[in-house]
C-alpha cells in the first residue's frame, strides 16, 4: 500500500527518449536521424526549382525551334509570292498587245493576289515568332542576336507587305480602274485621290528600311545574317519606289495641266558629241499639257536657236569655268555643265526670246532613254515607211544617219522626222490603256538611269526636282564626290565610240586630310578609216597635226568640297589642271587630245577632307555607260 501511494503521488515523467532529443544539440541530431534522409529532404528542395527552371528552357527551346521552322517557311512562302509578283512583272510589255499576258485588269488581279498571298504568310511568321519564349531568347546576352534578328525579319515582313506593297498595288489597281471619257488622257484627280495613300506607303517603307538596319548585323548564326542583308536589298529596291510614286503623285496633277495649261520644253540631246549633261543638243519640241491631255504644238532642230540666246546669269563660278564657250549665248553649249537646272534655264529663256512663248519646265532625254521607252510602247513609224525601234534608235540617231544622209539639210529634215515619229508614238503609248503601265514603268527606269532629267519654273515642284535623281542636280553639301565629266572640244560626233573608266582609291590620312588617288582612262575606239566626213570634221582647228577620227576632249573632275589637288599626270608625265568651282565643288580640267585607237590615262593625287564614307559617282548619261570602281575607305586614325 505504501508503494501505491508513493506511485499516486509522482509525476507522470516524458519517455526517456523525447526527454533526450531535447537535450541533445541541433548538431547531434543528423547522427540521431538517417543522414541519407536528411540530404535527400534538402537536395530535393534545392533540386526541384531547378528541375522546372532546366523544364521550362527546354520547352521553350523546343517551342523556338518547331516555330523557328516555321516561320522560316511562311517566309520562303511570302518570298515565293512575291517573286511570282516580280516574274510576272505587271509593267513589261508584250511585243504585241494580244500576246500580252492578259488585259490590265486581268493582270491588276493577279498582282494583288500574290500580294494578299504574301502579306498572309509573312503575317503568320510575324505571330510565330512573338511570345515569352522569343522576347526572351531576343534579350539573351550574346547569345540573343540571331533571335532578335528573325523577330525583327519577320515583323518587318509583316510591315512591309501590309503597310506597303499592299496601298501600291492597291494604288495601281483604283488608277487601272479609273478611267476617263475618251481613253486619251491621264486622270490627274484619281491620281491626286489616291496620293495620301501613297504618302503613308513612302512613310511606312523609310521607317521599315530603318528598323532592318537596327537590327544586329554579325551574330553567331550567319544565316540569320544573310537573311537581314538579303531583306535589306530588297528593301533598298523596294523604298525608293515608294518615294518615287509618293513624289509622281505630288507632282504630276499640277505639272500635266490639273490646275491651268502648261507648256514644256522637250529637248533630244546627241550623246555621239558629249555635253556636260548628256549630248549636244539638237531636235527639240513643244508640249503641251491641259488637265491630263499631252500633245505637241512644235518640232524643231538647234539650227532654229543657233542665233537665239538666254538673258540668265547663273553667277560668278559658272561665268568662269564655261564663260569663254559663251553658253547661254551658244545653243550647242548651253549645257557644258552637268548641272541640269542650268542648261534647262538656258533653254527656257533662249526659247522665250525667240517665240515669245514662256515655258513651264524643260526635259532632257537622248537616244538611249528613247530606246528604253520604244521597248514599252513599240516601234515608231518614219514617213518612208521605215522604223525606228528600240534596238535601233541609238545607232540610227548617232552613228548610221550620218552615212545615210551626207547632205546637212536632208541629215536635219531626217532628225525631225525621227524626233516628231518618235514623240508621237510614245505619247501615245501614254495615253493607251494596254501598253500605259509598260511605259510609265519605262519611263521610271529611265528617270532613275539619269536618261531623263527634268526641270521646272515653278519654283515649289523644282525644290522637289533637286532631291530625285531626274532632277539632273550636281549635288551640294560635304558628301564625297566622284564626278568625270567630259566635253566634246572638237565639234566631231566621235564620243560614239568613246570609253570611260574611273578607280577611286583612298590612302593614308595625313594631318587631318585623306589622300585620294583617282585614275581615269579615255579611250577613242573610232575606226580610223571609213566614217562619214561630217562625224571626224574637226571645227576646233589645232595648231597641230590630226588624222580622221582623232579627238579632243575637255575633261573635268568634280571633287568633295574642300578637296585640293597636289599634283596630277597625263600618260606618266605632269599635267597643269586649270582649277574653278561649281556650287560648292572643286573642279579641275585639262584639255586632251585623243587620237583614234589611243588611250589617254589622267591620275590626280588629292587631299579630301577624311571621312569612312565612299562618295557618290556622278555618271554623265553617254553612248557607253561610265565603268567607276570605289575602293573601300575607311577612318582615319587619330
Amino acid at each position: 500500500m505504501s508503494e501505491s501511494r508513493r506511485g499516486s503521488s509522482r509525476v507522470q515523467e516524458p519517455p526517456l527518449g523525447a526527454e533526450r532529443a531535447r537535450r541533445i544539440p541541433h548538431r547531434w541530431k543528423e547522427r540521431v536521424l538517417p543522414v541519407a534522409i536528411v540530404r535527400r529532404l534538402r537536395d530535393r528542395r534545392v533540386r526541384m526549382p531547378l528541375y522546372a527552371a532546366a523544364g521550362l528552357l527546354l520547352a521553350g527551346a523546343a517551342w523556338i525551334a518547331v516555330t523557328g521552322v516555321l516561320a522560316r517557311d511562311e517566309l520562303l512562302a511570302a518570298q515565293r509570292s512575291l517573286e511570282t509578283l516580280r516574274r510576272q512583272d505587271l509593267a513589261q510589255p508584250a511585243a504585241d498587245p494580244a500576246t500580252a499576258a492578259g488585259p490590265p485588269v486581268t493582270r491588276t488581279a493577279t498582282a494583288q493576289d500574290a500580294v494578299r498571298s504574301a502579306a498572309g504568310h509573312a503575317a503568320r511568321a510575324h505571330r510565330l515568332t512573338t511570345g515569352p519564349a522569343w522576347f526572351s531568347a531576343a534579350h539573351l546576352p550574346v547569345l540573343g542576336g540571331p533571335f532578335r534578328t528573325v523577330r525583327g525579319i519577320a515583323e518587318a515582313s509583316d510591315r512591309l507587305t501590309h503597310d506597303v506593297l499592299t496601298p501600291l498595288v492597291r494604288t495601281f489597281a483604283e488608277l487601272e480602274s479609273t478611267g476617263t471619257d475618251d481613253g486619251r488622257h491621264l486622270n490627274l484627280s484619281a491620281l491626286r485621290r489616291v496620293a495620301p495613300l501613297l504618302e503613308q506607303a513612302s512613310r511606312s517603307g523609310s521607317r521599315v528600311r530603318a528598323d532592318v538596319d537596327a537590327l544586329p548585323h554579325g551574330t553567331w548564326l550567319p544565316a540569320t545574317d544573310r537573311a537581314r542583308t538579303q531583306l535589306a536589298r530588297q528593301l533598298d529596291r523596294i523604298a525608293p519606289l515608294t518615294h518615287d510614286a509618293a513624289a509622281a503623285a505630288r507632282l504630276m496633277p499640277s505639272m500635266l495641266g490639273a490646275d491651268g495649261p502648261r507648256r514644256y520644253l522637250a529637248v533630244f540631246e546627241n550623246t555621239a558629241e558629249a555635253r556636260g549633261t548628256g549630248g549636244l543638243p539638237g531636235a527639240f519640241a513643244v508640249l503641251r499639257a491641259d488637265r491630263g491631255r499631252l500633245s505637241f504644238e512644235h518640232f524643231g532642230n538647234d539650227t532654229e536657236l543657233s542665233e537665239a540666246y538666254a538673258d540668265v546669269d547663273l553667277g560668278a563660278e559658272f561665268d568662269g569655268l564655261y564663260g569663254p564657250s559663251a553658253p547661254t549665248r551658244t545653243w550647242v553649249n548651253s549645257n557644258m555643265s552637268p548641272h541640269f537646272p542650268y542648261a534647262a534655264r538656258i533653254w527656257a529663256a533662249a526659247w522665250q526670246r525667240h517665240s515669245g512663248q514662256r515655258v513651264d519646265g524643260a526635259f532632257g532625254l537622248d537616244p538611249g532613254a528613247v530606246s528604253g521607252l520604244l521597248a514599252a510602247s513599240g516601234p515608231a513609224r518614219l514617213p518612208d515607211g521605215s522604223a525606228v525601234t528600240a534596238r535601233n534608235v541609238v545607232d540610227l540617231s548617232e552613228r548610221a544617219s550620218y552615212a545615210l544622209h551626207p547632205d546637212f539639210r536632208q541629215r536635219k529634215s531626217y532628225f525631225l522626222d525621227v524626233a516628231r515619229a518618235v514623240a508621237i508614238r510614245l505619247l501615245g503609248a501614254s495615253t493607251d490603256p494596254a501598253r500605259r503601265t509598260a511605259f510609265f514603268s519605262a519611263l521610271h527606269r529611265q528617270l532613275g538611269e539619269g536618261r531623263i532629267k527634268v526641270w521646272s519654273g515653278h519654283s515649289a515642284e523644282q525644290r522637289e526636282l533637286l532631291a530625285r535623281s531626274f532632277g539632273g542636280a550636281l549635288p551640294e553639301g560635304s558628301a564625297p564626290l566622284a564626278g568625270l565629266v567630259v566635253n566634246n572640244a572638237a565639234g566631231t560626233k566621235l564620243d560614239y565610240y568613246l570609253d570611260r573608266r574611273l578607280v577611286w582609291a583612298p590612302g593614308r590620312c595625313v594631318d587631318g586630310q585623306r589622300e585620294v588617288t583617282v585614275t581615269v582612262r579615255l579611250t577613242n575606239r573610232a575606226p580610223v578609216s571609213g566614217l562619214p566626213p561630217y562625224v571626224v570634221q574637226r571645227v576646233d582647228a589645232p595648231p597641230y597635226d590630226t588624222r580622221p577620227g582623232d579627238n579632243r576632249l575637255l575633261v573635268s573632275y568634280y571633287a568633295s568640297a574642300e578637296a585640293t589637288l597636289s599634283g596630277a599626270t597625263l600618260d606618266g608625265r605632269p599635267a597643269q589642271l586649270s582649277h574653278g568651282a561649281e556650287r560648292g565643288r572643286p573642279v579641275f580640267t585639262l584639255d586632251v587630245e585623243l587620237p583614234a585607237g589611243a588611250t589617254r590615262t589622267l591620275v590626280l593625287h588629292l587631299l579630301e577632307p577624311p571621312g569612312d564614307r565612299s562618295p557618290l559617282v556622278l555618271r554623265q548619261p553617254l553612248v557607253h555607260p561610265l565603268r567607276a570602281r570605289v575602293l573601300p575607305n575607311g577612318p582615319c586614325a587619330g
